[in-house]
Formats: C-alpha cells, sequence, structure tokens
C-alpha cells in the first residue's frame, strides 16, 4: 500500500489490528504531487498512446447533439454530461463493453465514469446479460412482490453492517428522500445537517451548497426551491467537526440526523480526515440524532460492505443505489430494524413507488454482488486505481503542473492545485480551466474521465493493465501540451 504525504493522524483505538493495517498509513491513499514509483515510471515507458490511433473527429455526435437541444433541455438528461464545465463537444455513447465506450463516430474510449459508479464488474458483463435475458422471459415488470426482492435484500442485510431492513426505490434521489423523511419521522425532529460539497439527488431540501452539477454549472441552489423546504436544513463544511459541535450548541433537541458521503465524490474525491468520522458518530449519539451514510457511491465499492465496513463507523441508516442495480435504475435505503419499522406498511411513515423492486433491477444486482464476494476482488480495484492515480500525479509533477489526489479502492479523484483538498472550498481553488483542456486533450486521446472538475472517477474489475499504461501515458502527453 502507498504511502501517503500530508496526514499525520491516527485512527481512533477501537479499530482492530486489521482494520488499522488495510488503511497503511492512511484510509485514502491521499498524494499531492507524489515522487515517481517504479510502477509508474515502467508505465510510462511502456506505453504508446499513438499506436494504431485514428483521425479522432466528432462530427456524428454534434449533429445528434444539436438535435437533442431541439428535444432536451441542454440537450441532455442530467446536467453534467452537456459538458459545460469542460467545454467542447459533448460525446454521444453508441455502445459499451467492459472497461470500455464507444461513441457514435467510431471513437474509442477507456472509461473511468462507469455509468457514474454501477460498472464495477465493466460494462454489459456477459453474466449480468445472460441472466437478464432470462428474466425477461417472465416479463419486464410486475408492480407486485417477486422472490427476487427477497435474494437481493437478504445479500444486502448480510453485506452492511448498519442494514437490518431495506427498502428498495428507484434512483439515489429517492433514497435519500425517503430517509430523510424517515428520520424526521422516528426522531419527531425538524432539522438536518448536511456538508457543504455533498450531495444527495436533487430533493429541495438537500439543494443547499450541495456540489456536483449544481457546483460544475456554477448555479446557486435552485430555483423553483421554497425558502421552506431548505429552512431546516443545516450546513457545514467536510471535515470540520467544531462546525457541526456550534450546530448541535445552536440548535438543541432540533436535529434529527446528520447526513454525509462517507467519501465525497461529489465534489471531486475527498475521503474523511481521520478522526472525523467518529466524532460525528460520537456526537449524533450523545444528542439521539440519527446519522446516515449516503452510499449511493461508495457502497460496495470501497468494501463489499461500503464505507461504513471499510471505516469502521456503523451509522443509523444508510443510503444506496448504483452498484446494487448493477448498471440498472435502483436505490434503497435501510437501517436498523427499529427504525425502518417506521415506514409504510409498517409503520406510518408514507412511501411508495411503482417500479420499486422491479426484476430486472433485482437480477441485475444479484449477479454484480455475487461477483463482488469473490477472492482478491477489492485487492484488485486497490491496485490498479493506486496505479492509474499515481501515474497521473507523476505525470503532473514531470510536467510542472500543481496537482494532488487520492484513491480508495475502486474510487479516485485528482486536481488541478496544490492541495490537500479536505472539502469544498479547497475543491474550488482548483484550476477549472485548465482541467478542462486536460479532458478535452484525453478525449482525443481516448480516455474518458467525468466531465467535471467535481466528480470522482471509478474504476472496475473489468480494467486491465494495459488500460492503465495507456491512460498514464496519455495523460504525461497530454499535460505537456496544455
Amino acid at each position: 500500500m502507498a504511502a501517503v504525504t500530508g496526514v499525520g493522524l491516527s485512527w481512533p483505538s477501537k479499530l482492530t489490528k486489521t482494520q488499522t493495517s488495510k488503511w497503511g498509513f492512511s484510509p485514502s491513499h491521499r498524494r499531492c504531487n507524489p515522487s515517481s514509483s517504479s510502477s509508474a515510471a515502467t508505465i510510462r515507458m511502456t506505453a504508446s498512446v499513438d499506436e494504431k490511433k485514428k483521425t479522432f473527429t466528432l462530427q456524428k455526435s454534434e449533429e445528434a447533439f444539436n438535435k437533442a437541444k431541439e428535444l432536451m433541455p441542454g440537450g441532455v438528461n442530467s446536467p453534467v454530461r452537456a459538458f459545460k464545465s469542460v467545454g467542447g463537444q459533448p460525446i454521444i455513447i453508441d455502445s459499451v463493453k467492459g472497461s470500455h465506450m464507444r461513441d457514435i463516430d467510431g471513437n474509442e474510449y477507456i472509461d473511468y465514469v462507469g455509468s457514474w459508479g454501477p460498472a464495477i464488474i465493466g460494462h454489459a458483463d456477459d453474466e449480468v446479460l445472460a441472466a437478464l435475458a432470462e428474466t425477461m422471459k417472465k416479463g419486464t415488470s410486475f408492480g407486485a412482490p417477486c422472490l427476487l426482492e427477497n435474494t437481493l435484500a437478504e445479500m444486502v442485510i448480510s453485506a452492511v453492517p448498519s442494514i437490518e431492513m431495506v427498502r428498495f426505490v428507484n434512483s439515489g434521489t429517492e433514497a435519500c428522500m425517503g430517509v430523510l423523511r424517515l428520520a424526521r419521522a422516528f426522531t419527531g425532529r425538524p432539522k438536518i445537517i448536511k456538508f457543504e460539497g455533498c450531495y444527495h439527488g436533487h430533493a429541495d431540501a438537500f439543494l443547499v451548497k450541495a456540489g456536483s452539477g449544481v457546483a460544475t454549472l456554477g448555479l446557486p441552489d435552485s430555483p423553483g426551491v421554497p425558502k421552506a423546504a431548505t429552512f431546516d436544513t443545516l450546513t457545514a463544511p467536510y471535515n470540520d467537526i467544531s462546525a457541526v459541535e456550534s450546530l448541535f450548541e445552536e440548535h438543541k433537541g432540533e436535529i434529527a440526523a446528520v447526513i454525509l458521503e462517507p467519501v465525497v465524490g461529489n465534489a471531486g474525491f475527498i475521503p474523511p480526515k481521520l478522526e472525523f468520522l467518529a466524532a460525528i458518530r460520537k456526537i449524533t449519539k450523545e444528542n439521539d440524532t440519527l446519522l446516515i451514510f449516503d452510499e449511493v457511491m461508495t457502497g460496495f465499492r470501497l468494501a463489499y460492505g461500503g464505507a461504513q465496513e471499510y471505516f469502521g463507523i456503523t451509522p443509523d441508516l444508510t443510503t444506496l443505489g448504483k452498484i446494487i442495480g448493477g448498471g440498472l435504475p435502483v436505490g434503497a435505503y435501510g437501517g436498523r430494524r427499529d427504525i425502518m419499522e417506521m415506514v409504510a406498511p409498517a409503520g406510518p411513515m408514507y412511501q411508495a413507488g411503482t417500479l420499486s423492486g422491479n426484476p430486472l433491477a433485482m437480477t441485475a444486482g444479484i449477479h454484480t454482488l455475487k461477483r463482488l464476494q469473490g477472492q482478491g476482488i477489492y485487492e484488485h480495484l486497490d491496485k490498479i486505481t493506486g496505479e492509474l492515480t499515481q501515474g497521473i500525479l507523476d505525470a503532473g509533477k514531470k510536467t510542472g503542473h500543481a496537482m494532488c489526489g487520492g484513491y480508495i479502492r475502486g474510487m479516485f479523484g485528482f486536481f488541478f492545485a496544490d492541495g490537500p483538498v479536505h472539502n469544498f472550498s479547497d475543491a474550488k481553488k482548483s484550476d477549472t480551466e485548465k482541467f478542462g483542456r486536460f479532458y478535452r486533450g484525453m478525449l482525443e486521446e481516448g480516455v474518458y474521465f467525468a466531465p467535471s472538475q467535481f466528480e470522482a472517477g471509478f474504476t472496475s474489475l473489468a480494467h486491465t493493465p494495459e488500460d492503465i499504461q495507456r491512460t498514464v501515458a496519455a495523460a504525461e502527453k497530454v499535460l505537456k501540451q496544455i
């Protein structure tokens, strides 16, 4: 495991020896312009991005996108896809397989977005596709209970430390809406604390200093959100426990829940400081406040039991999405049995969904989680993600760019800034114009990152050493040019 600079803290002593050892020097593998490693040097020497390179054109994508802008707001169905923060022409995808994607112009890319996280075993996995084909023979939607729901629920409950009961929904946003309503219903309190730069979907109550697409587009929280909807939403800087303590002091007995991404992925990749999550867990228990981990991104990505297994901190409630649907639309929230029994029809808190527990999503999730139970899965993700991140940062140093970044298992990120980056305020100091130039250059070299400085990246089991070598070589080439 790689060494870390700029972090001199110790994790609480209650961690077991096994838990501590998997951290190495830090859980975040955080680096800021680190010295070259032998593996990164080998990557640069052995990879060539010019072999068999075809002419790069986006003519068909441009034509399709111009038509799309007449049909859909901004030409897209989710804002960050429009490339507003990186400039240039959005690419229109035709197909995906493994670690690669192909656009309608025939350009092929090594993909580090992975459908924004779900594709942890690779795109269009043959086993998952075969299972879906069998399930589709029975129908695509029942609107009624099916055995597949039981199977996936048992797998989730067995894996995630905090979850004793689970409710499936259709998206991460829906999961966060439900869990917030549940927290308020269970505690009888109105207020929540969220953190600047953490994104919990686009529900009104969460669109306060929300990071992600809002930050990418430079928008205010959002027109159309009434003041009353966010009146009870309190915010604090991520990794700042003193700010949280002040909010608890100011609003004694009013705070229903604290919700956070245990690793921020929607303001770029920002890991927690070593003592931060433990301190949040302590203060919530002392104030009879629920702790909610939004693990839509980190669930089953940092460890089979998610960030809460990785860090050894158990929240009261958890939201999930992405990976548990294996690439199909899905979300979930779950937690302690006594809390979850408040949800209708077991209890009075209402939440429903026509497509919740959809048999196709359940099937894809089941077969994806089965694959993640294999030996050495997360060690493999840690290795390839470390080589990728290290290689890009080494390339930045070699070419004279201020860069910092880090990774945990299959999640990573880097900033065009000196760093370190501990919160959204730090992230906003990044050179976003330079990121845009880097991004467009990498597209031409056949590498697809998230089209925003304020998004984490993802690796998969399908990524090969050759993918990493080509990516690092491409990064060095582009960084020399910008």
